[in-house]
């Protein structure tokens, strides 16, 4: 008996060291690499901010302006130029069909999209990842220079005028949802100075149900149960609430066990 006392005992004490060591060195570890990983994250940050409101020579990064919409907190990376204002950078997200769609967006001094950055997606490999692309510049869904504020972006299927990927609605409807929403956060923090007025973002039109010529299934309008919006009582400016995560507007049943 007392030989198994000490062996649990010395076992315990083992223990205790190995756990005590392995503490100590994951703390050093962090303590290490902690510095080198902002570093990073602070550079990958600004060369977004460069990529999406190109030309200025102040440091966006380093002091953004946090705004609420919502009840959600933004940042809103403001870009200036010889003292001028020229633009915004905006990071937004949305639910798409896989989880949370998460964008950077850049806009002029006049709320015009200048140009994105995707940051991450949980969408269907080799799918979602077509966003980092498909919508800018020269793409086939090319949404620079569009202006949310005239009219929210939407694809062609549900009335506007941006090409979805193809075979990835789902995953279109999430990215113009992001960007819609990151123009919201941008005019929220767009205040007139003389009046105290803010820009809004139009409300989506509620259209009849169509039908999908592809499968037959009718999906639902933009207003319809599942999705809803958010809006700042003191701007005006509207929040496009994100749908629960990895669902489309449009259910399973009526989409037919489809996917994208």
């Amino acid at each position: 008996m007392k030989k198994l006392d000490s062996s649990l005992k010395n076992m315990l004490l083992s223990l205790t060291g190995f756990s005590v060591v392995a503490g100590a060195l994951l703390g050093w570890v962090n303590n290490v690499t902690a510095g080198p990983i902002s570093q990073a994250n602070a550079k990958a940050l600004s060369d977004a901010i460069a990529l999406v409101v190109p030309g200025f020579d102040n440091n966006p990064a380093e002091s953004p302006e946090e705004v609420e919409v919502g009840g959600t907190m933004y940042k809103i990376y403001r870009a200036t130029k010889d003292g001028n204002f020229i633009g915004a950078a905006v990071e937004a997200s949305a639910g798409g069909f896989g989880g949370a769609l998460t964008v950077l967006v850049g806009f002029d001094a006049e709320g015009n999209i200048i140009d994105y950055s995707l940051l991450a997606h949980s969408e269907t490999p080799g799918l979602g990842s077509k966003a980092a692309d498909w919508f800018k510049k020269g793409g086939k869904g090319d949404i620079t220079g569009k202006n949310p504020g005239e009219s929210p972006l939407k694809v062609t299927k549900d009335g506007g005028d941006v090409d979805a990927i193809t075979a990835s609605t789902i995953t279109s409807r999430a990215f113009l949802q992001a960007v819609n929403n990151a123009y919201a956060v941008y005019m929220k923090g767009e205040v007139d100075a003389s009046s105290g007025a803010s820009g809004q973002v139009e409300e989506p039109v509620e259209t009849e149900a169509d039908t999908d010529a592809s499968s037959g299934a009718t999906q639902p309008s933009e207003g319809g149960a599942g999705t809803g919006k958010g809006a700042d009582a003191s701007s005006g400016a509207t929040l496009y609430a994100e749908p629960s995560e990895g669902h489309d507007p449009i259910t399973s049943e009526q989409k037919g066990g489809s996917h994208e």
